[in-house]
């Protein structure tokens, strides 16, 4: 398991994806390099989403106390 410092926050996993996103808007893109963002597009997007559930539990522990 990765440690701490190694977790990529859920603020610079969003930043990430707004640049994949922005990159994918331009005029003219690459098709190995649109692949690679695809695939890191979605380790942040799962990221994100693992991030998010810990909350929502953490949430929820707290209001059940």
């Amino acid at each position: 398991m990765a440690d701490k410092k190694d977790k990529i926050s859920f603020k610079k996993s969003v930043e990430e994806l707004e640049e994949i996103n922005k990159w994918f808007s331009e005029d003219e893109i690459d098709l190995e390099e649109g692949l690679k963002k695809l695939k890191r597009g979605k380790e942040l997007i799962l990221t994100c989403q693992k991030i998010l559930d810990e909350a929502e539990t953490e949430f929820i522990d707290i209001k059940d106390k």
